[in-house]
């Protein structure tokens, strides 16, 4: 049950997800329950985070995972670190990214899916 490797493995399959907007992985990962919170406030569904990543509303080009921590209670993972990457979103100009993420994962049946997700801006590259 205690399986940092395996929510670390969950966390990589949604960078890789989330980079190439395919939305059967995306989908995959995510609970219905998701909520996807933006550091600028905003809040997504499952629905709306999907559908931002598959049409490119938003694109990420990279995005780079560090320092990231797993602490696991139960059936619920907490995965913090930092993010950074590059953006291509459909009609704005290529951008960087600088965030600290607050992932919660929750484990149902043998399978991590994201429940909640809450960046907030970092100052800089750590």
């Amino acid at each position: 049950m205690n399986d940092p490797d395996a929510v670390k493995a969950a966390a990589e399959k949604l960078r890789l997800a989330m980079i190439s907007g395919e939305k059967s992985s995306l989908e995959s990962l995510i609970l219905q329950e998701l909520s996807y919170g933006h550091s600028g406030g905003h809040i997504d569904d499952a629905q709306e985070f999907v559908e931002k990543l598959v049409t490119k509303k938003s694109d990420f080009l990279t995005i780079d995972v560090t320092n990231q921590t797993v602490q696991i209670v139960g059936n619920t993972a907490i995965v913090r670190h930092h993010f950074y990457a590059t953006t291509a979103d459909a009609g704005k100009a290529p951008g960087d990214v600088t965030l600290d993420i607050l992932l919660v994962w929750a484990k149902v049946k043998n399978d991590w899916k994201l429940l909640a997700r809450q960046a907030v801006k970092a100052e800089k590259k750590k």
